[in-house]
C-alpha cells in the first residue's frame, strides 16, 4: 500500500468515526419502529399490505414436489463450515426476523419480528419479536434464543455470517419481546444482515458442539418439518399444521406443497435423465443450446412437461475459470491477460449455446451497477483516483475481455495477443511448449466436477485453444465432496467458479474479495484476490449516503474486479430455462429477480 493508499484509509477511517459519532448523540430521538426496512429509501409495500406483489394469496394447498440435486450430503446443519448440508433446510425449517422481497433491490418484512427500528445513521437496529412466533416443537421464540443464535453463528458459523458480526459492539435485551443491535462501525447495510439472520432453539444446543457436522435436525419455527433423511440420497419435508406463521402477509400465498423432496444424484447429467424419465418434477437448464436441442422426450411431446422462459432484472454476476493467483504462476495479471485473450467466446458460444447468450463482460452487467465501457468518470474516478498506483492496467481507462470470433476454434490475433502477454511476464515457446527462461513449462491443473458438463464442454475446447500457444493443462474431475474440500482449502490451480450477485451488494463483497480469504479458509475469495482498492469500495458500498454514491462505489469495484483478469468468463443468460411438470404453477406476475431463491418453491403450487 503506498503512501495515498494510507493516507486514503485514514481520512475514510475518521470520516466513518465522526459519522458514528454524530449519529450516536441524535439517533434514538428520531427513530421509528416499522413494519419493514429499505437499503435506500423506504419499502414499497405498505403497513397493510395483504401478500407480496408476485405472490398469489389464493394458491392451492397440498401436493407433492419432488426436485433433483447434483452431489451427495452428510450433515443437517448448513450453518457451519464442516460437512456437506441436505439442500432446504434453512430455507423450509429455519427462519430469520425478517424476510425479504424479491420485487426490491434489498428491502426486508416482518417476519418473526412484527417490527424494525433503526437510527438514522443506522449505528443500531432493534427488533420486537411477534408474540405469537413458536418454534416446530411448540415453545415460544424468545429474545434469549436470537440473542444466542446471533452469537453462536457469529462466532461459530460459516465464514459468511462472520464479517459482520465483527461489526457488532453489544447485543441486549430492552424489553420482553424486543432485543437492540449496536455497531462499532458504519455500515448501512448491517440492521438488514441482522434482520436476516437464521434463528434457532438455544435449549436444543446446550452441551452440544455447534460447528461439528451433525445428523441431527436443528430445531426451528419454520413451515416445514424433517419428515424424512436417507444420508446422502433424499431428504424429505412435511408441510407444518401447526406452522405458526402461515397466514402473515409476508407468507400469504407461499410455502403451499404438502411436501417437497430433494433426491440426490451422482451426476448433473443423470439429474437430467431423471427428470425426462418422471422421477422428479423440474428441472432447471443453464446451457441455451440444450434448451434448444435436448427436449424432444416423450412427456414434453405429450404435455406431461412444459418448458419456461423466467426473465429477470439482476446482474450478470462471474461464472467462468478462475485463475488461482496463489500458485506464482497466476500472480502476475499481464499472464492471466494472456490466459483469457487465448479463450475465443463468440466460437464457444456459438459451439454449445447456438450463439445466443450475451457474454460476461462485467461483474455486474445487466444493471446500472455495471462499470461500463471507457475510461472511470466522475464519482468512480474519483474513489479509484488514490489507488491509481497500486490498479492494474484497465481498470481507469477500461477494460474488457476480447469477443472472439465464432467462425473457426482458432482466433489468430487473440493467440497472437496472448502470446505478447506471456512474453512479457516472461514466458517464450520453446520447443513448441511455454517456458520460463529458465526452461521451466507453464504447466497446471484445472479441477472440475464431475457430471458437470457445460464445465467440461468449455473446458475441453479452451484446452485444445492453450495447446496452440504451447500451454497443456492437466483436468482432473473430482466428486462434490473433494470438490468442495478443495475450494474451502483453495488446493486448485484453475477451476469452475460461479459468483451470483444482487442489486445490493455490500458486506458479502467482503467475503468474496477480501484479503483474509487469501490464507483463510472457507471464504468466496477462490482467486485470492488481495486488494486494498478493492476493499476500499466495499467499505464505501456499505455506508454510502444514497443511491447515487452507492452506485458509483460498486461501479468502481466492478472496474477492479473486471480489470483484475482473474477469471476466464463465459455467458450468462437473461431468462431462467425451466422445465416443469404441468402440476406445477406460479403467479403470471413475475418478481424483479425472477427464477431467484424465494421463487421456487416459495409462491410456486401444484394443481392437477
Amino acid at each position: 500500500m503506498d503512501r495515498r493508499t494510507s493516507s486514503f484509509g485514514a481520512r475514510l477511517g475518521k470520516a466513518a468515526a465522526l459519522v458514528l459519532s454524530l449519529g450516536l448523540s441524535t439517533s434514538a430521538a428520531l427513530a421509528t419502529p416499522s413494519h419493514g426496512i429499505a437499503m435506500y429509501g423506504e419499502p414499497a409495500l405498505p403497513p397493510d399490505f395483504v401478500s407480496l406483489p408476485y405472490a398469489n394469496p389464493d394458491a392451492p394447498q397440498g401436493g407433492d414436489l419432488v426436485m433433483g440435486v447434483a452431489g451427495s450430503f452428510d450433515s443437517l446443519n448448513p450453518f457451519i463450515l464442516k460437512g456437506n448440508a441436505a439442500t432446504g433446510i434453512a430455507v423450509h425449517t429455519v427462519e430469520t426476523l425478517m424476510s425479504r422481497s424479491l420485487d426490491e433491490p434489498f428491502t426486508l418484512y416482518g417476519l418473526l419480528a412484527e417490527s424494525v427500528e433503526t437510527a438514522p445513521d443506522r449505528s443500531w437496529v432493534e427488533f420486537t419479536l411477534r408474540p405469537e412466533a413458536r418454534f416446530s416443537d411448540g415453545s415460544p421464540v424468545t429474545v434469549e434464543d436470537v440473542l444466542w443464535s446471533f452469537e453462536t453463528i457469529g462466532t461459530l458459523g460459516h465464514p459468511r455470517y462472520q464479517t459482520a458480526w465483527k461489526k457488532v459492539a453489544k447485543t441486549e435485551q430492552t424489553g420482553p419481546r424486543t432485543l437492540r443491535i449496536t455497531f462499532n462501525t458504519p455500515d448501512r447495510e448491517l440492521p438488514l444482515l441482522m434482520g436476516l439472520r437464521p434463528v434457532l432453539k438455544k435449549a436444543q444446543w446446550d452441551g452440544k458442539a455447534f460447528d461439528d457436522p451433525t445428523m441431527t435436525a436443528p430445531v426451528g419455527s419454520g413451515p416445514y418439518l424433517i419428515a424424512d433423511v436417507k444420508p446422502g440420497k433424499s431428504i424429505t419435508y412435511r408441510k407444518n399444521p401447526d406452522y405458526w406463521g402461515q397466514k402473515l402477509a409476508v407468507n400469504r400465498g407461499q410455502n403451499n406443497f404438502a411436501t417437497i423432496r430433494y433426491d440426490y444424484y451422482g451426476a448433473q447429467n443423470v439429474l437430467f435423465q431423471a427428470f425426462t424419465s418422471g422421477s422428479i418434477d423440474l428441472y432447471r437448464e443453464d446451457n441455451a443450446g440444450k434448451w434448444q436441442t435436448a427436449y424432444d422426450f416423450p412427456a414434453l411431446s405429450s404435455g406431461e412437461v412444459v418448458k419456461e422462459e423466467i426473465p429477470h432484472q439482476r446482474p450478470s454476476g462471474m461464472t467462468g475459470l478462475v485463475m488461482n493467483t496463489r500458485n506464482p504462476l497466476f500472480a502476475d495479471w499481464r499472464v492471466r491477460d494472456g490466459m483469457i485473450e487465448a479463450f475465443n467466446f463468440a466460437f464457444v458460444d456459438k459451439t454449445l449455446n447456438g450463439g445466443i447468450e450475451p457474454q460476461i463482460t462485467s461483474y455486474f452487467a445487466n444493471s446500472s451497477l455495471a462499470a461500463g465501457p471507457g475510461p472511470a468518470t466522475g464519482g468512480v474516478a474519483e474513489l479509484l483516483r488514490p489507488f491509481a498506483g497500486d490498479l492494474v492496467p484497465g481498470t481507469l481507462e477500461g477494460w474488457a475481455p476480447p469477443p472472439g470470433t465464432p467462425d473457426k476454434a482458432t482466433d489468430r490475433a487473440s493467440l497472437r495477443r496472448a502470446m505478447a502477454r506471456f512474453e512479457e511476464a516472461g514466458w517464450t515457446i520453446q520447443d513448441g511448449v511455454m517456458k520460463d527462461a529458465a526452461g521451466r513449462p507453464f504447466t497446471f491443473e484445472i479441477v472440475l466436477q464431475n457430471g458437470a458438463s457445460d464445465a467440461k464442454a468449455v473446458t475441453d475446447i479452451y484446452v485444445e485453444a492453450l495447446k496452440k500457444i504451447g500451454v497443456t493443462p492437466t483436468v482432473r474431475t473430482v466428486d462434490q465432496v473433494e470438490m468442495t474440500d478443495r475450494q474451502n482449502r483453495y488446493a486448485f490451480d484453475m477451476t469452475w467458479f460461479t459468483r451470483a450477485l444482487t442489486l445490493s451488494p455490500g458486506n458479502e463483497q467482503t467475503l468474496y474479495w477480501g484479503s483474509k480469504g487469501v490464507t483463510e479458509p472457507g471464504s468466496r475469495n477462490l482467486m485470492g484476490m488481495n486488494s486494498p482498492a478493492a476493499e476500499a469500495m466495499i467499505a464505501t458500498m456499505v455506508n454510502a449516503p444514497d443511491q447515487a454514491a452507492f452506485t458509483d462505489a460498486t461501479q468502481a469495484l466492478d472496474r477492479i474486479l473486471t480489470a483484475g483478469r482473474y477469471v476466464v468468463p463465459i455467458w450468462y443468460s437473461k431468462v431462467a430455462r425451466i422445465a416443469h411438470s404441468r402440476h406445477l404453477h406460479h403467479p403470471d406476475r413475475l418478481p424483479l429477480y425472477g427464477d431467484w431463491p424465494g421463487f421456487m418453491p416459495g409462491v410456486w403450487w401444484y394443481e392437477n
